[in-house]
C-alpha cells in the first residue's frame, strides 16, 4: 500500500533509545576524529572532532520529524571533515549513515529515498578522494567504505519500511476479512430468520385455516345436523393435533444447540399432494387436480417449493375466497414446470352462518395483511423460478409459478424416483377430478 504524506512520527516512549543512539554516534565521531592515516599513536580528539561530533549528533533527535534536513546537516558535516584536517572514515560519518537509514525508512516515495541516499554517497565519495597524489589500496578501501555505508543503510531502511507496510496491509486485510465474516454472519442470520418465519407461516397458516373452516362448519350445522357436526369436530381435533405436532417438531429443532439429527421423514413434496388435497376437502373446499405432460422428479428444494406454493395458495382460497372449489394445474415442459392455482371466488369470504355476526366480520376486516404472497415469491425466486398472482378478468384469483426442471441427464439417473412420483400424482389426479 503506497501512499503519499509526511514522515512517520517516532514511536511513543522511545526517547531513551534516541538518547542511546545519539550517544553512540557521538562516541564514534570522536573516535573517528583521533584516527590517523599514518597509524600513529592515538591522541586526545582535537577541537575539530568535537565540533563535527556536536553539530552532526545534535540533529539526530529530530531526524524523524525532519529527516531531509537532518540528512543534509550530517552530510555537510562529513564534507567539512577533510578541510578541518581530519581523516574521513566510516566512523566519523556515522551520523550521516544513521540519517540515511532514517530517511529511507520514513519517506514513502522509493525513488526519492534512493536519490537522496545516492547523493550522500556521491558527496562523501568526492570528499574522501584525494585530489593530488596516488591512491593506495588502503585509501581506496577507506573511500569505498565511506561511500558504501550510506548505501547499505538506505537499503536496510527500505527493507524495514517495506516490511512494515506489508504487515500493515496484512493486518488491514485481516480486519476487513473479520468485518466481512461478521457481515456475512449477520446476513445469514437474517436469511435464517426469514426462512424460519416462512416455514412457520406455511405450517401455522395451513393448519389454522383448516381448523377455522372445520369449526365454522361445525357451528353452522350444530343444530340441524348433529352427526355432521360430530364429524367436523373430530376432523378439527385431528387438524389441531397435526398442527401441534408440526409446531413441536419445528420449535424443538430450533432449540437444539448442536447439529440437528436427521429428520424422521423427508421434506414434503409433490408426492404428498394427494394428502394435502384431501385435508382441504375435509375442510369443505373441493379441489381438482389436472396434469399436463410427463411428470419428472424434482430436486428437493424445488419439490418443497412447489408443495408449499400449492399449500399456501389453497390456504388463501380457504381464507379469502367466496367459493367452495379450486383448481390446481401442473404443466410439465422440457425445462420447467408451471403450477397454477385458480378459484372463482369474488373477494373476502363471508361466514356461512348468522352466529358469526358483525363482530366477526369486523374482526376479519381488522386483521393485518399476511405474508403468504411474499413468502411464495421468495420461495420461487430462491430456486430460480418466478411467481405471479392477481385477480382474473373473469373473476376469482390466480396464482401461477414457473419452477426450473433438472436436465434430461439428471432425470435419467433418477428414473425410479420419477416413476414413483408420477404414480402418486396420477392417484391424486384421479381422486381430485370431479
Amino acid at each position: 500500500m503506497t501512499t503519499t504524506g509526511g514522515p512517520l512520527p517516532p514511536p511513543r516512549g522511545a526517547w531513551w533509545r534516541e538518547g542511546a543512539i545519539t550517544a553512540a554516534a557521538f562516541a564514534l565521531c570522536l573516535l573517528g576524529g583521533v584516527v590517523q592515516d599514518d597509524g600513529s599513536t592515538l591522541s586526545p580528539p582535537p577541537a575539530a572532532a568535537y565540533f563535527i561530533a556536536v553539530v552532526s549528533c545534535a540533529v539526530l533527535p529530530v531526524r524523524h520529524r525532519a529527516p531531509l534536513a537532518a540528512m543534509a546537516v550530517t552530510t555537510a558535516c562529513g564534507l567539512l571533515v577533510p578541510p578541518l584536517g581530519l581523516l574521513l572514515s566510516p566512523l566519523i560519518v556515522a551520523p550521516a549513515v544513521i540519517t540515511a537509514y532514517s530517511y529511507s525508512l520514513a519517506v514513502r516515495n522509493e525513488r526519492r529515498a534512493a536519490s537522496a541516499v545516492l547523493l550522500i554517497s556521491a558527496a562523501l565519495l568526492v570528499a574522501s578522494t584525494p585530489l593530488f597524489g596516488a591512491l593506495s589500496w588502503k585509501d581506496a578501501s577507506r573511500v569505498g567504505a565511506v561511500a558504501a555505508f550510506p548505501l547499505v543503510a538506505g537499503v536496510l531502511g527500505r527493507s524495514v519500511h517495506n516490511r512494515r507496510a506489508y504487515l500493515a496491509a496484512v493486518e488491514e486485510r485481516a480486519q476487513r476479512a473479520e468485518e466481512s465474516r461478521d457481515s456475512e454472519a449477520r446476513r445469514r442470520v437474517a436469511e435464517e430468520r426469514v426462512r424460519i418465519a416462512r416455514e412457520l407461516h406455511d405450517l401455522v397458516a395451513h393448519q389454522i385455516t383448516l381448523a377455522n373452516a372445520q369449526a365454522t362448519v361445525a357451528a353452522h350445522l350444530f343444530d340441524a345436523r348433529p352427526e355432521q357436526t360430530r364429524k367436523s369436530l373430530k376432523e378439527l381435533v385431528e387438524t389441531t393435533g397435526d398442527a401441534l405436532d408440526d409446531l413441536r417438531a419445528t420449535v424443538g429443532l430450533l432449540r437444539q444447540s448442536g447439529d440437528a439429527a436427521a429428520p424422521a421423514e423427508p421434506a414434503p413434496g409433490l408426492s404428498r399432494l394427494p394428502t394435502l388435497i384431501e385435508s382441504f376437502r375435509r375442510a369443505g373446499l373441493e379441489v381438482s387436480v389436472h396434469q399436463e405432460g410427463t411428470a419428472r422428479p424434482l430436486p428437493p428444494g424445488v419439490d418443497l417449493t412447489a408443495y408449499r406454493i400449492v399449500q399456501e395458495a389453497l390456504t388463501n382460497v380457504t381464507k379469502h375466497a367466496r367459493t367452495g372449489s379450486a383448481r390446481v394445474r401442473l404443466a410439465w415442459n422440457r425445462d420447467r414446470v408451471t403450477i397454477t392455482v385458480a378459484d372463482d371466488g369474488g373477494g373476502t369470504r363471508t361466514a356461512p352462518t348468522a352466529s358469526t355476526g358483525p363482530s366477526s366480520a369486523s374482526t376479519a376486516a381488522d386483521r393485518p395483511p399476511g405474508y403468504g404472497l411474499i413468502g411464495m415469491r421468495e420461495r420461487a425466486t430462491a430456486v430460480g423460478g418466478h411467481l405471479s398472482a392477481g385477480r382474473r378478468p373473469e373473476g376469482g384469483f390466480l396464482v401461477s409459478t414457473q419452477l426450473p426442471l433438472p436436465s434430461a441427464r439428471e432425470t435419467t439417473r433418477r428414473t425410479d424416483g420419477a416413476t414413483t412420483t408420477e404414480g402418486r400424482l396420477a392417484d391424486g389426479e384421479a381422486g381430485g377430478t370431479p
